[in-house]
């Protein structure tokens, strides 16, 4: 086995853009994201679900015509 090959894996802190922080492990020195799981709206519920209908739904919404 060569010596020194591999970069050094250490603990660091990631920081995300709405202020929560966590440690993980890592060969860089500190990581920044954007968006983690305290401020995803998947992961908080805040997701909004849109029911959009197809061509054929808008069709007959616009004619007003049934089924």
């Amino acid at each position: 086995m060569k010596k020194d090959l591999h970069p050094e894996y250490k603990e660091v802190q990631v920081t995300c853009a709405c202020g929560n922080s966590f440690t993980t492990k890592s060969t860089r020195d500190e990581i920044r994201i954007e968006i983690c799981s305290e401020c995803h709206p998947f992961f908080t519920g805040t997701q909004k679900v849109h029911d959009r209908g197809g061509r054929a739904e808008k069709f007959k919404k616009k004619y007003g015509l049934e089924d």
